[in-house]
């Protein structure tokens, strides 16, 4: 097989001074007009970015005017981001929004699973909770889709189907958003029921780079006039408030403990960062002297993929590529160790192992692909 076929090792565990497993991963560094800065493995790779894509289909939902009509604050916003982790209070702020919307749990359209977090799973274990489509990691995005539906005039029924016009518009969205033609974007049926789609790797880095840069543009706005000028254009508004609504509220695009959280906690604004199931993670960096000492011009965007779809293998490697690009303060950075260096004992608290990376990336000059 070749590179492209494989990929680089970027991350192997070490057991004593045995190898026990290697981790291949893909990563894309770009600044915030698309163009790649760094790389390691293959850029490229056509990628189900799964729910590392819910702030592009958020976008979507917000262009309806769904959060005006429906009166959906900041919180909210971040909820239709997230994949949560079933605490009760998203459970209890989805159940909101759906009677805002004048809608039901039995209008949505995701099912029930195990939650995310083990101290939620632990809770439901000794309650013989059952949980219910509220409960859904994604039960804010299908609020939000619902919301969409009713916005644009559409039918409630059927608005996770990819015919239903707003499934319609929230491709073309998303397509457009990551510079792409529709064409070039696959969708497959994620877990929560909904099209997912596909697209290479170097353009979930542009989504995250232009929701920074969108930031960074509407508060230089602000601070000059007080209020936003009509220069800014309703896209770039509407990218900024994703991404305030993210970084103002860690807490409900993930939860209590939970990697997105710990990290945009931990980089106080400066960031953010989404999660995708199987090995997929997308941060978005605000334009700073750091970043334009990696050459970028603006913000940044960084994106990456693990092949075998190891989440823990994914956030140490985010970590680790923090590390490597020098963003945040070394502060900030300690406060992903437990992600970054996770503890390997055994059942008698006998350390057997450790976590070595191997994430050496290429500097790509200006104009090159």
């Amino acid at each position: 097989m070749t590179l492209r076929e494989t990929g680089p090792i970027a991350a192997t565990v070490y057991r004593g001074e045995v190898i026990e497993n290697t981790h291949i991963a893909h990563v894309a560094v770009v600044q915030a007009d698309g163009q790649l800065l760094y790389s390691f493995g293959d850029p490229s790779r056509m990628t189900l970015v799964r729910s590392a894509a819910k702030p592009a289909q958020a976008l979507a939902v917000l262009e309806t005017g769904a959060l005006e009509r429906f009166g959906f604050d900041e919180a909210d916003l971040a909820l239709i981001c997230a994949s949560h982790s079933s605490e009760p209070r998203h459970i209890e702020r989805t159940r909101q929004m759906l009677a805002k919307v004048q809608v039901s749990e039995s209008d949505l359209r995701c099912g029930g699973h195990p939650p995310l977090s083990d101290a939620v799973y632990v809770d439901w274990l000794k309650r013989d909770f059952k949980p219910g489509a509220v409960c859904s990691n994604c039960s804010g995005k299908h609020a939000g889709m619902l919301a969409g539906a009713r916005s644009i005039g559409a039918a409630i029924a059927g608005y996770e189907l990819p015919g239903h016009p707003l499934q319609v518009r929230v491709k073309h969205t998303v397509a457009e958003v990551c510079d792409l033609p529709d064409d070039a974007v696959q969708w497959s049926i994620d877990g929560c029921n909904l099209p997912t789609p596909a697209f290479a790797l170097d353009r979930l880095a542009r989504l995250f780079a232009k929701l920074a840069a969108a930031e960074d543009e509407t508060s230089a706005s602000s601070a000059a006039s007080a209020g936003i000028p009509s220069a800014v254009s309703p896209r770039t508004v509407a990218l900024a408030r994703i991404y305030r609504a993210m970084a103002a509220h860690p807490e409900w695009v993930a939860g209590e403990g939970r990697f997105c959280t710990t990290l945009m906690r931990a980089f106080d604004g400066a960031l953010i960062g989404k999660v995708g199931a199987d090995g997929s993670y997308a941060i978005g960096v605000r334009a700073s002297q750091q970043t334009a000492r990696l050459g970028a011009n603006g913000a940044l965007g960084i994106a990456v993929k693990v092949e075998d779809g190891n989440i823990g293998v994914l956030y140490a490697s985010v970590a680790e590529l923090l590390e490597r690009l020098d963003i945040g303060s070394p502060e900030q950075r300690a406060k992903l160790r437990a992600f970054h260096a996770p503890a390997m004992f055994n059942t008698m608290g006998v350390e057997i192992g450790h976590l070595a990376f191997s994430l050496a990336l290429e500097a790509h000059a200006r104009g090159e692909a």
